[in-house]
């Protein structure tokens, strides 16, 4: 059984459906609204999970062109251990969107009552 699931924003709602490629596309059809504070907050975060990609490729990058000089391998090994500790913040990164993501979720219930 092959499924396969698509997300398609209109307005404010997400469609969301899995079928079987082999059955009628589109016989399992679900909406649910998310609202439009959940799609900003993880525009947010996503542009802050790819900064600090960047940024690591960079540290990495350049410790490893200071470890061709003996020079400056202490220097690449510090590179190499912020861009290594800077790693632990991408889990960091996505806990947070979760956590924002559910505090707007629950004050936006709390007003809907």
């Amino acid at each position: 059984m092959c499924l396969k699931t698509s997300q398609i924003l209109t307005g404010r709602k997400f469609v969301l459906s899995k079928y079987d490629l082999n059955e009628n596309v589109g016989k399992n059809k679900a909406e649910i609204d998310f609202g439009s504070d959940h799609i900003i907050i993880e525009r947010r975060y996503r542009a802050l999970g790819a900064l600090n990609d960047l940024f690591i490729a960079i540290w990495f990058l350049t410790g490893s062109i200071l470890f061709f000089f003996d020079s400056l391998m202490t220097g690449g090994t510090w590179l190499f251990v912020v861009g290594s500790l800077q790693l632990l913040l991408r889990p960091a990164i996505t806990l947070a969107e979760l956590v924002h993501v559910r505090r707007v979720y629950r004050s936006q219930s709390v007003n809907q009552e």
